[in-house]
């Protein structure tokens, strides 16, 4: 049977933005299909919350949300179970980051292998060449360059491209953002135009698997044994305090370390072989440079010479002046033009030309000292 082109699955959280997206490509003449992903439940981890009950993108109430938006556009809508996707390759891989001393970023693993992986796939099964979701992104096929390019939202303050980077061309080619031209507010004022119920609805949490902001509690359950008390120490070795396990903390961190020195000192690196935290002055925060590895190119199919970038080290991280310099075993050298505060590996470094993402990486390890 041949695939309907105008056939599309949207990926819908029970939120504004992703309700919205639904109504936008129906109303541009797209066969929408809904579909809401079933990717977690807090029974395992939080019993006490109750049994069965959902959390996040995924939680009970945002289910019946999706399904109420669905029924009021009149498109058909699917509850899909990609729990053990998402166990795989989101939630394994957060508990190795932080057991491995480095902070995770689960929303770009999600994006790339269960959004438009696992629910890509399904759509091609409901015979959709296409997925669409509610991010505040543009993707653009450019002739010239003959690729899928992945630009900013017009919506600076609500931009997600950075947490879209590690899409690959085939991704893209099958992936529609609605909203990349669009302002959270005109959203939310069209939403509620339309009677859509969603409309005033808050954002959503950072982590859609844990209540609230605090992870410990989280990796407390999943990894317990593998976790171990140690000291703190300074650069001279010197032990000033302990900590309560290395996934507990991150670089540049300055609360929550109980010592008492007459001086705020922040995390600046860790030894998981000695199972020690460093701790340093301000200063010994910020960094130069960086190193990236598992790097994917967006606009160019490979870096062959150093080129000027802006780049972004943390979702919410102002942008920097930068210069990336391609590597013989495939990772990136960025040199900042000034140094930047709290360089943490296993967070993304994302490269921009303006508005569009050029590509970008993991951050492997920082590089200290000042750049000339």
């Amino acid at each position: 049977m041949r695939r309907n082109r105008k056939r599309i699955v949207v990926a819908m959280s029970g939120g504004v933005d992703s309700s919205l997206t639904a109504y936008l490509l129906k109303e541009a003449g797209y066969e929408v299909i809904g579909a809401t992903m079933r990717i977690w439940d807090s029974e395992k981890d939080f019993p006490s919350h109750g049994s069965g009950d959902l959390y996040g993108c995924c939680g009970v109430s945002n289910v019946e949300d999706a399904r109420g938006v669905a029924q009021k556009l009149e498109i058909p809508f699917y509850v899909l179970n990609l729990k053990e996707q998402f166990e795989e390759e989101v939630i394994s891989y957060f508990c190795r980051e932080y057991l491995e001393a480095r902070t995770p970023n689960p929303c770009i693993l999600c994006n790339e292998k269960v959004k438009f992986g696992a629910l890509l796939e399904k759509a091609q099964e409901l015979e959709a060449p296409f997925i669409s979701t509610g991010h505040y992104a543009r993707a653009e096929y450019d002739r010239a360059r003959k690729r899928y390019l992945l630009k900013r939202g017009k919506d600076a303050r609500k931009d997600q491209s950075y947490v879209l980077f590690s899409l690959s061309q085939s991704q893209l080619a099958h992936a529609l953002f609605p909203l990349g031209y669009s302002r959270k507010e005109d959203v939310r004022k069209k939403a509620r135009d339309l009677g859509l119920r969603v409309h005033d609805k808050p954002e959503s949490q950072e982590i859609c698997f844990i209540p609230g902001v605090d992870y410990r509690p989280f990796l407390k359950r999943r990894v317990y044994r593998q976790i171990e008390a140690g000291d703190i120490v300074d650069s001279q070795g010197r032990i000033l305090g302990r900590h309560q396990g290395i996934p507990f903390y991150t670089i540049g961190q300055r609360k929550g370390l109980g010592l008492s020195v007459g001086k705020p000192l922040y995390v600046v690196g860790f030894d998981t072989q000695r199972n020690l935290i460093f701790v340093g002055e301000k200063q010994e925060v910020y960094g130069s440079g960086l190193i990236a590895d598992r790097v994917n190119w967006i606009a160019i199919d490979e870096l062959q010479q150093p080129i000027r970038v802006k780049a972004k080290i943390r979702y919410a991280h102002r942008e920097a002046d930068a210069i990336v310099e391609p590597s013989r075993d495939g990772k990136v050298k960025v040199e900042f033009i000034q140094p930047q505060e709290a360089i943490t590996p296993g967070q993304a470094v994302v490269f921009y030309d303006e508005d569009m993402v050029i590509g970008g990486g993991w951050i492997d390890r920082g590089i200290t000292g000042r750049v000339a």
